[in-house]
């Protein structure tokens, strides 16, 4: 007899398995940055320092208007985070040259290390994840992650591939 395909299966649509996804975002976040949080409380830093570390190596002499706009918190708690980190000298802050009120960001030695061993553990986290579920999973995956985003942060996503 022929299978007819109706269509996708609508069935992870249900409300049972929606609450399943939004409880696996949140053990799988736990899992992800336990390891991490370990290593920035030997600092005394928490996971808002994680985000200020990441999202600078991630992107040399960005400006503190550019991170505010990508973390989305307040100036207040920018500043608190950043303040720390230039304090214990793992980020510096050097005005642009074009424009002296703006103010650019750059991981210090001790940053870049923080970050490359912070890094390195998600990485591991994710490459493990990756490898045991496939191509087109990891595929799968990623439009997940990019229907969950916002379309500002969407687009920066698909200018990037």
């Amino acid at each position: 007899m022929t299978d007819i395909k109706t269509g996708p299966n609508p069935l992870f649509l249900r409300e049972d398995q929606l609450h399943q996804g939004m409880e696996l975002l949140f053990y799988a976040y736990r899992d992800f940055t336990a390891e991490c949080d370990a290593i920035l409380a030997t600092h005394g830093f928490g996971r808002a320092h994680h985000r200020v570390i990441y999202f600078i190596g991630r992107y040399p002499s960005i400006s503190v208007a550019e991170l505010l706009a990508i973390l989305r918190i307040t100036k207040q708690s920018l500043s608190r985070v950043l303040g720390q980190l230039v304090r214990e000298k793992f980020v510096s802050v050097q005005a642009s040259a074009k424009d002296r009120r703006r103010r650019l960001l750059e991981l210090n030695e001790k940053g870049r290390e923080l970050e490359r061993r912070l890094s390195a553990v998600q990485r591991a986290c994710l490459g493990k994840a990756y490898r045991e579920a496939g191509a087109a999973a990891v595929e799968g995956y990623r439009k997940v992650l990019l229907g969950v985003i916002d379309d500002v942060d969407r687009r920066r996503f698909e200018r990037s591939t």
